[in-house]
């Protein structure tokens, strides 16, 4: 594990998580297997966090929330820290200012943040007021699902499927490909959006078999040729405890 924090540039910074296929999987496994101190938040609504990640909670409205989590810090080694429920079973996201006001109290060794929503879809391409990645990000992770490659491109496969299409080419009911998958991580408007100055790893998820490697390597290669914006691409499954299946660079 300690090889995949580095892969995926977790060890230190503030690490932003967008796209479809397993941000918060990506992100809690992050937490649990840092050896450093974690905060754990999100710009977006998001689900309450499970009990496995093993950390305490702090839930606060944005004006008191810094101090609450700063305290819970000293004596925790992972904090995840979120609004009141903006509906039932959902915590309102933060502020992007309030997650840096965070950072800069340097009681974490690493802030994880899910930027972005996906309903539980395994591709997506971001809308005109997405992703919200706080401008202090060191890491962006785009993650996109390997089962979404050979589904059709359908509302059950992808979230903002009109923003899919244009990104990637692919039409509705369309086979997903590898090559629209290297569109969709290689594209400014795509995997690529309000990155700014971030380094950026995106990871191919849900790699769980030998047939999905291979169209995720395909996929992960195609990217590296169409952008220089990346430099490796780290293929991950779901069904080991080590996750980490491969690493695709240049």
């Amino acid at each position: 594990m300690n090889e995949l924090l580095d892969l995926l540039g977790a060890r230190t910074g503030m690490v932003s998580a967008v796209g479809a296929g397993g941000k918060k999987t990506t992100l809690y496994h992050i937490a649990m297997a840092h050896p450093g101190t974690v905060g754990v938040t999100s710009t977006v609504p998001l689900a309450h966090f499970p009990s496995s990640l093993g950390a305490v909670e702090v839930v606060e409205e944005g004006g008191l929330i810094v101090d609450a989590v700063v305290e819970a810090a000293k004596e925790n080694r992972v904090v995840a820290f979120a609004r009141p429920d903006v509906k039932r079973g959902r915590y309102g996201g933060l502020r992007s200012e309030t997650i840096a006001r965070v950072r800069e109290a340097g009681v974490f060794d690493v802030v994880l943040v899910k930027a972005d929503g996906a309903r539980m879809r395994w591709i997506k391409a971001p809308d005109d007021d997405e992703p919200v990645i706080p401008d202090d990000t060191t890491t962006v992770l785009p993650i996109v699902s390997a089962k979404a490659i050979g589904e059709p491109l359908t509302e059950q496969v992808a979230h903002r499927l009109h923003c899919v299409e244009s990104v990637t080419g692919a039409n509705y009911n369309e086979p997903i490909k590898p090559a629209h998958v290297a569109r969709l991580l290689a594209h400014e408007s795509g995997s690529l959006k309000s990155v700014g100055d971030a380094e950026v790893i995106p990871v191919i998820n849900m790699v769980d078999n030998t047939e999905l490697e291979a169209a995720a390597v395909e996929a992960a290669e195609t990217a590296l040729a169409m952008t220089d914006r990346i430099d490796r691409v780290v293929l991950t499954c779901n069904l080991s405890s080590s996750r980490l299946v491969a690493v695709v660079s240049r």
